[in-house]
């Protein structure tokens, strides 16, 4: 049966309600890892929109959201480390990658790129391994055995 609590006590749990000492250590570096690479997503879409991006409708204005997201998130997730802001951290990085995918291969927003242009191929780089160091350091925490304190969060209920 659905449990509100259960549902949100598990996208909220941390590092430190891993049993193992080494799966806490390896999903906080994996973590700042991530963060680091979507800070440096975030440096190239500001760079690309001071340098003229701007200009370009819809797209402009997503490349400053995107910069400013991608700074943000990642405080969030070295700040708070929950599990729900790694699958973000995730997701952010893959729908960046694919939004610059979609544009070189059918134009997106009346707007068609080519990863001939300067940190096309970069961006594509250092944001699909944002994706997959985060996706990584979830799949850690969701899957790893939990504390014995932790597990105390997650009673397991004897009706159906």
């Amino acid at each position: 049966m659905f449990n509100r609590e259960r549902v949100i006590a598990f996208l909220l749990r941390r590092p430190g309600a891993l049993r193992s000492r080494a799966l806490r250590a390896a999903v906080l570096v994996l973590s700042a890892t991530g963060a680091g690479f979507l800070v440096w997503s975030a440096v190239i879409h500001l760079e690309l929109w001071s340098d003229g991006y701007k200009d370009i409708s819809v797209i402009g204005p997503l490349f400053l959201v995107q910069g400013i997201a991608c700074i943000l998130i990642p405080v969030a997730v070295v700040a708070l480390r929950w599990l729900v802001l790694l699958v973000i951290g995730a997701g952010t990085g893959i729908a960046t990658a694919v939004g610059l995918l979609l544009s070189v291969n059918f134009g997106l927003f009346g707007y068609t790129e080519s990863l001939s242009v300067t940190y096309a191929t970069l961006s594509l780089a250092v944001e699909f391994t944002a994706a997959f160091v985060f996706l990584v350091a979830a799949a850690l925490l969701a899957f790893a055995v939990p504390a014995k304190k932790a597990q105390a969060a997650f009673p397991v209920s004897s009706r159906t």
